[in-house]
């Protein structure tokens, strides 16, 4: 069975880094598209990024285009996400996701989810 677990949360100043990690175990995870979603109190899930198996095609939600890079490593089952000049509004529970298609996950809809991590960015 697929498992997803991220790391890498924590609480931040606005305008530090951070980096979350999605560790895959039960699958094969050089075959999936992945994303990264967020969802603050009180507020839907919402997209934030996804990469196809290969790193060659990525998509970012506009909010966070230009500070965070997502990326992969198919050697190690794991994806991260490199977020840069943090800012108050990013805070919220970060989820990874794994689908057969990205096109699904661009829709936040996917197979495998994992429990999220929480950033905190206080101002």
């Amino acid at each position: 069975q697929v498992r997803l677990l991220e790391s890498g949360g924590g609480l931040v100043q606005a305008g530090d880094s951070l980096r979350l990690s999605c560790a895959m175990s039960g699958g094969a995870f050089s075959a999936y598209p992945m994303g990264w979603f967020r969802q603050a109190p009180g507020k839907e899930r919402e997209f934030v990024a996804v990469i196809n198996w290969r790193s060659v095609i990525t998509y970012y939600a506009d909010s966070v285009k230009g500070r965070f890079i997502i990326s992969r490593d198919n050697a190690k089952n794991t994806m991260y996400l490199q977020m840069n000049s943090l800012k108050p509004e990013d805070t919220a529970v970060y989820y990874c996701a794994a689908d057969g298609k990205i096109e699904r996950l661009r829709g936040r809809t996917a197979n495998y989810w994992g429990r999220g991590t929480q950033v905190t960015v206080s101002s």
